[in-house]
């Protein structure tokens, strides 16, 4: 893969990415593949769209590898990282992006699986996977870098539409802060970025496909997202460009 520009070179870098064939994820999974890293990335029900990006990306010259499965799995985490090693190398960084919004509604009408699902999905894996990350980077004493996959929902509420998943990304943000600075002395960089709404389809599998159009008079940017914008920085809180920089939420907006 050939570099643009003064972007860093991570041919030596293996980028794990939960739900990384659509959306934000696949779009951070196209940067860091232009940008030399080997990618691992996980998806739970879309083959086809695994399955083209993969092809896409190798045409290109990439390493690219997809893992089918769910990261509210408790084994999960660790299966990513060992096809991960196996087909790669040891992921050296990592991104927490898989989540789902849950059903759009009022709050109080919210069945109990749709809560504890959104909590499983957004919060627990995103937990079971920053945890096994760590524990393998400590014990190879290896600097790795996590981000995390946020929302400017967490410090917004995001009343009538989606409250439940404000919650689990506002516990996201606490445990970026609160992990960041835990192993901090260990060499690993632990941040998030906190989109506002992006171009994805993570709207209509929550019933409200208009939603990216309808909110975009609330920008001050008077525009809503391109999934690249989010991935390019993430990629940047990877990268050595941010290297003093942990334990920190980065709000990706439009001035939200």
């Amino acid at each position: 893969m050939s570099n643009t520009g003064n972007e860093q070179n991570h041919v030596d870098d293996v980028l794990a990415v939960t739900g990384g064939s659509r959306g934000i994820g696949a779009a951070i999974v196209r940067a860091a593949a232009a940008r030399g890293y080997a990618v691992c990335f996980s998806y739970r029900e879309d083959a086809a769209a695994a399955q083209a990006l993969l092809e896409e990306l190798r045409t290109s010259g990439a390493r690219v590898h997809a893992v089918r499965g769910d990261v509210a799995d408790p084994g999960f985490a660790a299966v990513l990282f060992d096809e991960a090693t196996a087909m790669l190398g040891p992921p050296t960084a990592v991104v927490n992006n898989a989540g789902i919004t849950g059903r759009i509604g009022n709050f109080a009408t919210l069945p109990l699986e749709v809560l504890r699902r959104t909590i499983d999905v957004n919060l627990l894996g995103t937990m079971l996977v920053a945890q096994e990350a760590v524990r393998r980077w400590q014990a190879a004493g290896i600097a790795g870098r996590l981000v995390n996959i946020s929302s400017i929902a967490a410090t917004l509420g995001a009343p009538g539409e989606y409250v439940h998943y404000a919650a689990t990304k506002a516990a996201v943000d606490a445990l970026t802060v609160g992990l960041g600075k835990e192993v901090a002395s260990s060499g690993i960089r632990v941040n998030a970025v906190a989109p506002g709404t992006a171009f994805t389809d993570i709207h209509a599998a929550g019933g409200d496909p208009d939603r990216p159009a309808r909110v975009a008079s609330r920008v001050p940017m008077g525009r809503i997202a391109q999934p690249q914008e989010i991935a390019h920085a993430v990629l940047w809180l990877l990268s050595d460009e941010a290297s003093y920089l942990t334990a920190t939420v980065v709000r990706v907006s439009g001035g939200v």
